[in-house]
């Protein structure tokens, strides 16, 4: 279907107006149809993916729609979770900048009731959470007698979410003449089951989804070592730069970990996850909005509602468990008419198989890109700061650097050193923190490395003398023997058929290295993580430190510890 112009559907001139004053001009496919039906008082089932334009396509018809001499809740928008809530109310707020007869409320869990009851005594337009709308049905601080629009926004998620029975009650207590809009990107059993239930006559819109999210974002994926990924991920920001980047991750600890990171190796970061208070919640959201935070790493749950039309990267640090995920975390890129980029991190032919399968489901082009070296990092640099020095070029000089200048000059300082200087200033680059990955060319099987070096058994390899290695990373941090070999192997690039046997205590490990190579292997782990964490390396003292591969360990001598507070001397 062409999309419309708004003027062509023949909109009041005040919510014309305001929606001109958004930068919208043209609608999406789902606007074009869906705007006409739900104008017309039809009940509409739409599955569109978020990042189509579906606020708008539902709050334009919910705007237009309240009477100014009417003095009660006329609109009801219910959302999943307290971020959508006010992201919608924002937008509804804009629509309705030059209606002065409409009054909003945003009501959602986490949040002081008192301001609540304050808006709901004026509100005639409300959006809140199902668990949070209900509470206030309780207290009778909101009342539906005479609601005439009833919105489920992302209605597949709030079944996902445990709030079926809280979505029917509350379509129990609204009047029989009421008008019901669904938009789900998904239409499972539950859906269908409310639909018929409670709407009536309902036309259903299917949206080409797939391609209205996903048509103007490049997907990429890079092949990432295991143990390997926070290296990645720091030169791939310093290697791309983004304006503003969200980046996923599945769990919540991994969220707070990953901030850490990107903190320390300069970046502008937060997190968003469910353990957070609200307050703390909304805080980051206003700073990533305001471009007061460039990065935000958050998980699923947390990044619902996230609606920022200017990010031009999405990492998957993680791959998401379900498609859907994916296409939801993706589609935060690539909006209102901007192209984005998103990056997937795999660990091994599994996940590159994994990320290759999501492609062809969702009927897209995953192609693979290259990781960044930091030579790749370096030559990004010096383009940009290029770029910045010519476009800078073509401004107007300022009279008094002219005049600091002259007066270098006249001190004898060549103009070229004065340049360098100045450059030096302004085209800090601190690359201190980045460190090279080789992409890896053989995935270890996890389950074969942990068979074939278990504690205590012998090797049924060529006999090589090995040399104990100590690290500083044991049981306590749920090490096992196929952590310790991937993480030798990948950084080291040493066979795992040329690792001894591996014992693991409380609070470090001892394996057996090839003891030719025992330098070069103390060297390459100067960066290693193991299971998320910085990991130290020495060997065991020189005159028990050489074995066979079939030797046991050498006992150590009466009061030796594996201490880790200095560095071994190199000859």
């Amino acid at each position: 279907m062409t999309n419309l112009t708004f003027e062509e559907l023949s909109l009041p001139t005040n919510l014309l107006t305001a929606i001109n004053e958004m930068g919208f001009t043209e609608t999406t496919e789902v606007q074009a149809e869906a705007i006409p039906l739900i104008r017309s008082g039809a009940d509409v089932l739409a599955c569109s993916q978020t990042g189509t334009g579906k606020t708008l396509a539902f709050g334009i018809p919910a705007v237009e729609c309240i009477a100014a001499e009417e003095d009660f809740v006329q609109v009801l928008i219910l959302t999943p979770t307290r971020e959508l809530s006010q992201q919608c109310g924002e937008e509804i707020r804009k629509l309705a900048r030059h209606l002065s007869h409409v009054k909003t409320a945003d009501i959602y869990g986490g949040a002081d009731f008192v301001p609540q009851f304050k808006s709901l005594k004026k509100a005639n337009l409300v959006i809140g959470t199902p668990g949070r709308v209900m509470d206030h049905m309780r207290r009778e601080s909101l009342k539906l007698d005479h609601v005439k629009m009833i919105v489920l926004d992302e209605a597949d998620e709030m079944l996902n979410m445990g709030f079926k029975e809280d979505i029917e009650t509350i379509l129990q207590d609204v009047p029989e003449e009421r008008q019901i809009v669904l938009f789900s990107a998904t239409v499972p059993a539950g859906i269908l089951a409310i639909t018929k239930q409670f709407q009536r006559n309902p036309i259903h819109l299917s949206i080409n989804r797939d391609q209205a999210t996903l048509e103007k974002i490049a997907q990429t994926y890079v092949e990432v070592p295991m143990y390997r990924k926070q290296d990645a991920l720091n030169l791939l920001l310093h290697s791309f730069k983004p304006n503003r980047c969200i980046i996923f991750a599945n769990t919540k600890t991994m969220v707070d970990e990953l901030v850490e990171l990107l903190e320390n190796s300069g970046f502008s970061t937060e997190g968003l996850h469910g353990d957070m208070k609200q307050l703390h919640r909304s805080s980051v959201m206003r700073g990533f909005k305001k471009g007061q935070v460039n990065i935000l790493v958050a998980t699923d749950v947390a990044a619902r509602g996230i609606d920022v039309s200017d990010v031009d990267y999405v990492i998957n640090y993680d791959i998401p468990k379900m498609s859907e995920y994916y296409i939801h975390r993706i589609g935060r890129t690539g909006r209102a008419g901007r192209v984005g980029t998103a990056i997937t991190l795999c660990c091994g032919k599994r996940e590159v198989s994994q990320i290759q399968q999501l492609g062809r489901r969702i009927k897209s082009n995953i192609t693979h890109i290259p990781l960044p070296t930091i030579a790749d990092v370096e030559q990004s640099y010096h383009q940009r700061d290029m770029e910045l020095l010519r476009k800078n070029m073509e401004q107007p000089t300022s009279s008094k650097h002219l005049e600091m200048i002259t007066e270098l000059v006249a001190e004898g300082y060549p103009a070229e050193q004065i340049a360098a200087t100045l450059m030096n200033l302004t085209f800090h680059h601190d690359l201190s923190s980045l460190v090279n990955v080789k992409a890896s060319t053989k995935t270890i099987n996890s389950k074969e490395a942990t068979n074939t070096h278990q504690k205590g058994e012998a090797r049924p390899a060529k006999q090589v003398p090995l040399a104990d290695l100590v690290l500083d990373i044991g049981s306590s941090n749920r090490v096992s023997p196929n952590h310790i070999v991937g993480a030798l192997t990948e950084y080291t690039g040493i066979s795992s058929k040329s690792i001894g046997r591996i014992d693991i205590s409380g609070d470090h490990t001892i394996v057996g290295v090839p003891a030719q190579q025992l330098d070069d292997i103390l060297l390459a782990l100067q960066s290693c993580k193991i299971c998320g964490k910085p990991v130290k390396a020495m060997p065991l003292s020189d005159p028990y430190r050489v074995r066979s591969s079939k030797s046991r360990f050498a006992p150590r001598r009466k009061g030796q510890n594996l201490s880790f507070s200095g560095k071994r001397k190199r000859a």
